[in-house]
């Protein structure tokens, strides 16, 4: 399966470099394989975690004769990006580099940005529902629902095999990636931190709360999150503070990367949503240069709309998550009469279609929207 940002990517490689980010087993090395022709004996593949590939790289022997060189997690040397900037200054006119990373590329810097110019930066995304079907059908959704969109449960479909690689990249998450590149000693706190976030899906992020049940500070509790935030484990969404309306203004939602940690419908189906919704804002971000953002909308007497869509700092859509076909919500009727959101949508896992043009909304499948609207 091609992935979706891949002929973007070959496009770009013929300018500059390529940073792709994302997720710990989302498919990046994959990726950069299959953009290489081959697979990790590929003399162009470099892998930073292997010693032969990480002597070779600091020494500056690089394989000879290739149009294109992968450096894989190299994010973890502390010097990577002046090592890459020296690497790319000399090599430019005859290679291209593709560097991938389970991290924040663009976070970890270590310092001033050097390669200001020099690169474009993907974050890749675990398979939304047009990745898997571009005319995705109830199955597809309920497949996702249940298995996420990290390639290797997904594609298994086994219950057992998706139980077994959760535990065990949840583990690598906590126990190396946080050690090699955040050094932190708290390794118990955020193992029991992570699990709780779980629990806060679709919540306003209560970091008081959180302080309590880990016995930590607040500085120390928000630091943390920040890491998994880095880290690909989770994202939050700020509130779109509508003139018009009491909105709140700091309070945040967060979300996982992998929906399917979710206990309960409703709360996996929401994230499932978000997800989505994420993947489609970063698609045009990375691709064409628009600033977009996701953000929620909620004022200050509790009324809600799960997510604004914002392009250029101006309104483009609002998304409402329903798990039935339920009528409309009162809270987009309220919204629509008080801000200047264009349309409004109400997903849903159900049949039902039809519009409201008092409101400007509709009611659609959820399938039916990614499929008109995300195309991603």
């Amino acid at each position: 399966m091609e992935r979706y940002p891949t002929r973007h990517i070959l496009d770009d490689l013929q300018r500059k470099m390529v940073f792709v980010g994302g997720p710990r087993q989302v498919g990046k090395t994959t990726l950069a394989l299959s953009i290489l022709q081959g697979d990790e004996n590929h003399p162009a593949y470099l892998n930073w975690d292997y010693f032969e590939d990480k002597k070779g790289i600091l020494q500056g022997k690089l394989p000879s004769n290739q149009d294109l060189i992968v450096l894989d997690e190299i994010h973890k040397y502390k010097e990577w990006r002046n090592l890459i900037k020296g690497l790319y200054d000399k090599r430019k006119s005859t290679t291209s580099f593709l560097i991938t990373g389970s991290a924040r590329l663009d976070h970890y810097r270590k310092g001033g940005d050097s390669l200001q110019g020099r690169y474009h930066y993907y974050r890749l995304h675990p398979f939304s529902l047009c990745e898997v079907n571009t005319s995705p059908t109830k199955k597809d959704l309920d497949s996702l629902l249940k298995f996420g969109g990290f390639p290797e449960p997904f594609l298994s479909q086994s219950e057992t095999q998706w139980k077994r690689w959760q535990r065990e990249r949840l583990s690598r998450v906590v126990k190396e990636d946080l050690v090699t590149l955040e050094q932190v000693k708290e390794i118990s706190q955020l193992e029991v931190l992570s699990i709780l976030l779980q629990e806060e899906v679709g919540s306003l992020l209560s970091i008081n709360s959180l302080r309590e049940d880990l016995s930590a500070s607040h500085e120390a509790v928000d630091r943390w999150v920040k890491i998994f935030e880095n880290l690909y484990y989770c994202f939050l969404l700020t509130p779109y503070g509508a003139k018009k309306i009491n909105a709140l203004k700091k309070d945040r939602k967060l979300f996982m990367w992998d929906w399917s940690l979710c206990k309960t419908p409703g709360a996996r189906f929401e994230n499932l949503v978000a997800s989505n919704l994420l993947k489609y804002c970063h698609f045009i971000e990375d691709t064409q240069g628009d600033d977009m953002t996701l953000c929620y909308l909620r004022d200050k007497s509790k009324r809600e709309v799960d997510f604004v869509v914002l392009k250029n700092r101006r309104p483009l859509f609002a998304v409402e998550s329903k798990t039935g076909d339920d009528d409309v919500s009162k809270h987009i009727s309220y919204f629509a009469a008080r801000t200047e959101i264009p349309v409004f949508f109400q997903v849903h896992q159900g049949i039902r279609d039809y519009e409201v043009r008092k409101s400007r909304t509709r009611v659609l499948p959820f399938t039916t929207f990614a499929a008109e609207i995300l195309k991603i």
